[in-house]
């Protein structure tokens, strides 16, 4: 791919989802976006170009968009998150929430869905500790595709080994074939939305723990602030917010700070 066509596609995925693409990622446009050329009836990444410089179609940019931003999940990703929001986090939350018994969790860049499915799971086993409680978990990603299959629930043998403890997938999981669905009550636990994190967060509502793990990384130091600053708007001042291991709010923001002795967790500075 000629350079100038690789910078068209960054500025496209820049522009549309806040995605920063790296030249030492260029390898990836053949294997995500010849599949997308072959759905438009073109035949291959040149055409793809031309077809984006000359009549770039709507349909053609948000697949172009959704591939290229389409990343791996898996569940109970670095174990460690789930950990210290089980074992402190939510504990936290049964305590200074229960007199209105309610709480919100967004998963954003929600992917496939084992994220949202892991963290339902955690409050299904406290289930006895929340009972009469109205939890929500809310998990939004910009691809139409990838939510609807979070939505469905089913995932691949590979995709349920990765990180599902074996006593959790016979509880909560059907076999239906060659694949493996989450039992409907998770499925009810969790509303999958389409959402761009380069948008108003108003609508998505008020949250007390925000997952935004492995989204930083692919943003600019001017998105991530953003992202983080909004984030900040949408949280009640004892809320929290998950980064992954790779990311920080240090020189970023002073709206959050680390949780002492608990890594990849920020709380509100209250500045």
């Amino acid at each position: 791919m000629k350079p100038e066509d690789f910078d068209l596609i960054r500025k496209i995925l820049r522009e549309r989802s806040g995605l920063v693409l790296g030249e030492e990622k260029a390898y990836l446009l053949e294997s995500r976006l010849v599949p997308v050329a072959r759905k438009h009836g073109l035949a291959g990444l040149d055409e793809i170009v031309q077809k984006v410089r000359t009549a770039p179609a709507e349909n053609l940019l948000v697949d172009i968009t959704e591939a290229m931003t389409t990343n791996e999940s898996f569940f109970f990703r670095d174990v460690k998150p789930f950990d210290l929001f089980r074992d402190n986090i939510l504990k936290d939350l049964i305590e200074s929430r229960a007199a209105k018994k309610s709480f919100r969790i967004w998963c954003a860049a929600a992917s496939s869905g084992q994220e949202s499915y892991s963290l339902a799971i955690l409050l299904k086993e406290a289930a006895a500790k929340l009972a009469g409680w109205r939890t929500e978990i809310v998990g939004t990603d910009i691809s139409k595709e990838i939510l609807a299959r979070a939505t469905e629930g089913k995932y691949s043998q590979f995709e349920v080994q990765r990180g599902l403890a074996i006593q959790l997938l016979v509880k909560y999981f059907t076999k239906e074939g060659e694949q493996w669905r989450i039992s409907q009550d998770l499925r009810d636990m969790v509303s999958f939305r389409e959402f761009n994190l380069l948008n108003d967060f108003t609508p998505l509502g008020k949250f007390d723990v925000v997952f935004c793990r492995n989204v930083l990384i692919y943003f600019d130091q001017e998105t991530k602030k953003k992202v983080l600053e909004r984030i900040a708007l949408m949280l009640p001042p004892d809320g929290v917010v998950f980064l992954g291991g790779a990311e920080t709010v240090l020189g970023i923001t002073d709206k959050f700070e680390p949780v002492p002795g608990q890594r990849g967790i920020y709380k509100l500075t209250g500045k």
